[in-house]
């Protein structure tokens, strides 16, 4: 069975969202720049690994296919473009940017189909609103979080209200020069109640 990774640069307040050119509602812009280092970037390659497929919404999908197709070569452009993109949408006939499938119009079947089949682990980046649905049905085995030092106050947050309780075990951390921690959690299954 493949593994599904949530993977996602954070705030110190638990934000995810990175403003793009013309987005009026989001005032900050891509305040992850100032953290971005060589050592982060072969961190999150590693963590990536060499064989990968992704799973995210149709937003995410969007955003991106207007990028990595045309990105320089790296090794970053290389992998997520040879990566097989699972798509959440309603309209998988205008997905372009391949290889590519549509999940299908039940998220929670469709993901627990593509994590049964033979194939690359999945990792689950930039789609916030997939992340509690997955957690929910148990769908997830790891989240891997690069909190950045700063706190933004506003914007989409990784876990929304109403994010299932869910338990899970530090694998490790890791602290890089630029202020960045990478913490990477296994699920470890129902939260005990403690009272």
């Amino acid at each position: 069975m493949r593994k599904l990774k949530i993977m996602e640069h954070i705030s110190l307040d638990g934000v995810i969202e990175i403003g793009r050119p013309g987005d009026e509602g989001f005032p900050y812009g891509d305040w992850t720049a100032p953290y971005r280092s060589p050592a982060g970037l072969e961190r999150v390659l590693a963590i990536y690994g060499e064989n990968f497929d992704l799973l995210i919404g149709r937003r995410t999908y969007d955003m991106w296919s207007g990028y990595w197709p045309k990105a320089p070569k790296s090794p970053m452009a290389d992998r997520l473009n040879a990566a097989t993109k699972y798509v959440a949408t309603h309209r998988p006939e205008s997905l372009e940017w391949g290889p590519v499938e549509g999940i299908g119009p039940d998220l929670v079947e469709g993901v627990r189909g593509i994590k049964a089949k033979d194939g690359a682990d999945l990792i689950l980046a930039g789609s916030s609103t997939l992340t509690s649905v997955l957690l929910e049905h148990g769908l997830a085995d790891e989240v891997v979080l690069l909190v950045n030092p700063v706190l933004l106050g506003k914007g989409k947050r990784l876990f929304a209200e109403g994010t299932p309780p869910r338990a899970f075990t530090l694998e490790s951390t890791q602290a890089l020069p630029s202020g960045i921690i990478i913490n990477h959690y296994k699920a470890a299954g129902a939260l005990q109640n403690l009272r």
